[in-house]
């Protein structure tokens, strides 16, 4: 048999031996500490703090604003300086509590749970819920929602997502290598809260080191399975890797719910842990600082709020002839305009180009009619009739050409001879109807 895989895709350089050999290492946090209080899908948080208010590591300092939305918790002690709107990756203002580190790591009382496997469905969700959890993977969809499906979606399986197909990116690697135990837990809590019996861990046959440590981690665990799968991009795409290990197509506009199945990503799963075990709310995340234009590749455990120049400098700082810098991997990534922007639950990476590897978007011709992308989109659509119905304005009209089943895995555009800029165009449509 083969690789577990799906239909189409594309086989882009992985780039990930710059830092995978690198190991999770802390990086200190900065002074200033910038927490957005909208770093989630779904309806930003209300801060309830105040400036001038002292607070301590882990404690509530914004509250959810609806049901489709999670809690942030502070992620350094000290003091809360100011509450303002500042920018986030993708150059959108974000009202942030701004704290000022002392520096004394102080912990808000958490409450430890050594028999967190004999806490109920309901009392497991409600600690996820309260850790402010969300998919690390970058959708940072809330955890506790997923975690809600109505009655009439019964779900009978918990995909593990580690397949991590997005170049040069290698957190996810790194934790599944040196936290395996804790990942199998996570799932562990998942399948209880949801009350299934089927696990699944899904990886990326190019992490064999992995494969085998999940597979030892997972050993004599009733239900759960590690699949290895084939090597292709958009490989970690929740509905391409249900495809994958379970042979399930989720319906157009569909969720993974609709087919019986939930997806959570590798540092979901230990963050779900880590709040069952310990009480402990989502504060920190590892990223991975990479690139030919870092000096020194680093997979780091950042705090949420640090600045990304702090994660630059503690990976030796920026080469001569680095261009570009882009937050998360090179096809679903934004490229940023200053490095002051903070590390959210959702920063997976931070990528930095040279000039010689960056296509500037000015260059592009027009559509060939070639259908490259229609051969590469695992979707099964037809970008480059998104892109020229968005070109000339026909936004609407793009909707007949299943516009919001388009998840921007940038596979078109990457394929594309002309250089269009699909993935653009087809956002811009995206804004310009309704779903």
């Amino acid at each position: 048999m083969g690789l577990a895989t799906f239909v189409r895709g594309i086989h882009p350089p992985d780039k990930k031996t710059l830092a995978a050999s690198s190991p999770i290492t802390e990086v200190k946090p900065s002074k200033i500490i910038v927490i957005p209080l909208s770093q989630h899908a779904g309806a930003p948080c209300k801060p309830v703090v105040s400036i001038g208010q002292e607070v301590k590591k882990g404690e509530i300092i914004g509250e959810p604003g609806g049901f489709v939305s999670a809690p942030v918790h502070a992620s350094v002690s000290g003091k809360v300086i100011a509450i303002a709107e500042f920018p986030n990756a993708m150059g959108r203002m974000v009202n942030s509590v701004v704290i000022e580190n002392d520096f004394k790591e102080e912990w808000t009382a958490l409450k430890d749970n050594p028999d967190y496997m004999g806490l109920s469905s309901d009392e497991l969700k409600e600690k996820i819920k309260a850790a402010g959890i969300v998919g690390m993977g970058g959708a940072a969809f809330p955890t506790s929602v997923k975690l809600s499906p109505p009655k009439e979606k019964p779900i009978d399986a918990v995909v593990i997502n580690g397949a991590e197909c997005e170049p040069y990116l290698t957190a996810d690697y790194r934790l599944m290598l040196e936290k395996p135990s804790e990942i199998v837990e996570g799932l562990k809590i998942l399948m209880k809260a949801l009350n299934v019996s089927r696990g699944i861990i899904g990886i990326e046959n190019n992490k064999p080191d992995a494969v085998a440590k999940m597979k030892e981690a997972a050993e004599g665990e009733k239900g759960i399975e590690v699949i290895a799968c084939e090597v292709k991009y958009p490989q970690g795409a929740e509905k391409m890797l249900i495809k994958a290990v379970l042979g399930r197509e989720v319906p157009p506009r569909g969720l993974p719910m609709d087919v019986g199945v939930v997806v959570q990503n590798v540092g979901t799963a230990l963050a779900v842990f880590e709040a069952a075990r310990y009480g402990k709310p989502l504060i920190e995340r590892v990223v991975t600082v990479t690139g030919e234009g870092i000096k020194d590749p680093k997979n780091l455990m950042a705090r949420v709020g640090s600045k990304l120049s702090d994660l630059i400098e503690a990976s030796g700082g920026l080469k001569d002839g680095a261009a570009k810098v882009v937050a998360g991997g090179p096809m679903m990534g934004f490229a940023v305009s200053t490095l002051d922007i903070p590390v959210t639950k959702g920063t997976s990476g931070i990528l930095v180009m040279t000039e010689a590897e960056i296509t500037h978007a000015e260059e592009f011709g027009p559509c060939m009619r070639c259908g490259r992308c229609v051969d590469a989109c695992a979707m099964g659509l037809m970008p480059f009739m998104l892109s020229i119905l968005s070109e000339i304005g026909r936004y609407e009209e793009a909707k007949e050409y299943n516009l919001f089943d388009c998840f921007e895995c940038g596979a078109c555009t990457y394929v594309c001879p002309a250089k269009r800029p699909i993935v653009q165009l087809v956002r811009l449509s995206k804004s310009m109807v309704k779903p």
